[in-house]
């Protein structure tokens, strides 16, 4: 809550500033890298400050925390001031039985007489203070429950843009990764190609070599063109969650292909930092390990969905208790303080002298007893009681899913890890692979055909590692998601759970 607190209270920044400040800081801390170049954890820290979506669910929270405010003034006295003033165009009249004054009057008859001035002023100031309101006490419990319920929201979302921002930023190190071995692979079939068609031109290769590379070049240049197209993508998705002002600049740091899972600290600067960047906080040698059952028992403390459904569920029984709360009675004491006036002619505010004007005071207990409104308040009762037994429905269904889906990711990391490890070993043996062909071309036993092909083959093994690194990060990502562990969101909850 601590964290979320810290985010409702700062101030509202552009996203221009907010980009460019954290630029400039991570500028600093990462020697030898462009300015234009922004780290993950800047990103999420951006995306943390004006990401729209986590906007909207803090406003959703200064909405609730309003409602708690709201309910504690039911427990408040009320103080209410009236005033009014009547000029009586005509003086009342009533009629009063004549035999009042006059013994011997008829029983018909009556005597009009006038009641009241021309003028009349009436204040009343009114105090009403609550003594016993079952149904205000549970009513400001239900509110606090669901002030909570909205802090755990705006928790769950900022999981949640942090988890994209991670997934899209490792979206857009593929898709360069994909762009960039494409664009090799172009310009190394186009010096093939030109070379060849040299050399067919003084009769040293012949037109099939020739046609072969045209054809290759041609289905390469469209992915390129394609891959390059990823690129943009990518980088106006991440921009849009970070709300970066100009996508167009927006370069981020780090390279799957040159990832080492094995070995964390063997990686450069940016790569350390993308995969340090865990709610796990893991060591160097612990990328590879995932503990399924402490991440289930944190996902049953942490996780932002089930902690809903649990506070959720809260909020229904707090319900039902304020409807139960119908059948008990209210006490309350009240005062009042009257005064009235009245004179005749022009107006005088409050009379001219003695005899004018009169006050009363009043001091009053009141108790109201709910006796019987047409067996709605049963009914509202069991609807009540209906929506405890469905949200404590959806909790058991919520947290069986996520044993489930906590499995099932922690088997998705296993299998990236080790397809990982088997594509670095091939792109070992593709890049040597290379070089014995190079030695070969450059001796004159192998075909620039077929160097080129061995280099395309290097670049689809380094791209095959990258997509698996990527898998694994994308991984990762989610289990530090489904365990509620998420990095810059929970940290002081960890702590807390951690003491």
């Amino acid at each position: 809550m601590n964290t979320i607190s810290r985010h409702l209270r700062w101030p509202p920044l552009t996203s221009l500033i907010t980009i460019t400040t954290l630029m400039a800081t991570d500028a600093v801390t990462a020697s030898g890298q462009e300015s234009g170049n922004v780290g993950l954890p800047t990103l999420v820290r951006a995306a943390l400050d004006s990401n729209s979506q986590l906007v909207a669910a803090r406003e959703a929270y200064n909405l609730a925390s309003e409602q708690v405010s709201e309910a504690w003034g039911s427990v408040m006295p009320t103080v209410d001031l009236n005033a009014s003033y009547q000029r009586n165009l005509s003086v009342p009249v009533n009629f009063l039985p004549a035999a009042i004054f006059d013994p011997s009057a008829g029983p018909d008859d009556y005597l009009p007489v006038q009641f009241g001035a021309d003028n009349q002023w009436n204040s009343a100031i009114s105090v009403e203070q609550p003594l016993f309101r079952p149904g205000v006490i549970v009513a400001l419990g239900a509110a606090q429950r669901f002030e909570n319920l909205q802090v755990e929201a705006v928790r769950g979302q900022e999981q949640a843009v942090v988890t994209q921002v991670r997934n899209a930023y490792y979206q857009l190190l593929l898709a360069q990764e994909q762009a960039r071995l494409t664009e090799r692979s172009v310009t190394r079939v186009r010096e093939s190609l030109e070379e060849t068609r040299a050399l067919n031109r003084v009769g040293l290769a012949d037109d099939y070599a020739v046609l072969r590379l045209e054809v290759e070049l041609a289905n390469l240049e469209p992915n390129m063109r394609r891959a390059q197209n990823s690129v943009s993508q990518a980088r106006r998705t991440l921009a849009v969650l970070v709300d970066y002002p100009d996508h167009e600049t927006l370069e981020v740091r780090g390279s799957l292909a040159e990832m080492d899972l094995d070995d964390v600290g063997a990686n450069s600067p940016q790569n350390r930092v993308i995969l340090e960047f865990n709610g796990a906080r893991l060591k160097s040698a612990e990328v590879q390990n995932v503990d399924v059952e402490t991440g289930l028992a944190r996902a049953a403390e942490f996780r932002s969905d089930l902690r809903q459904f649990a506070l959720t569920e809260e909020l229904r029984r707090t319900e039902m208790r304020l409807e139960q709360a119908a059948y008990l009675p209210e006490i309350s004491v009240f005062g009042n303080y009257i005064v009235s006036a009245q004179d005749n002619g022009s107006p005088s505010f409050f009379g001219r002298g003695d005899g004018q004007s009169a006050t009363s005071r009043a001091l009053g207990l009141r108790v109201s007893v709910p006796i019987f409104q047409g067996l709605r308040r049963d009914a509202r009762v069991d609807q009540k009681r209906a929506s405890l037994r469905e949200a404590q429905a959806n909790s058991r269904q919520a947290a069986r899913a996520a044993r489930s889906q906590i499995r099932t990711i922690s088997e998705g990391i296993d299998e990236a890890y080790s397809r990982a490890s088997a594509q670095a070993l091939a792109v070992r043996r593709a890049e040597r692979g290379f070089e014995i062909a190079s030695a070969q071309y450059t001796e004159g036993l192998l075909s620039q055909l077929e160097l080129t092909d061995a280099e395309v083959a290097l670049r689809q093994t380094e791209f095959n590692y990258a997509q698996a690194v990527f898998d694994y990060l994308i991984a990762r990502a989610q289990f530090d998601e489904a365990t509620g562990q998420v990095p810059l969101v929970d940290v002081l909850l960890e702590q807390r759970g951690e003491d």
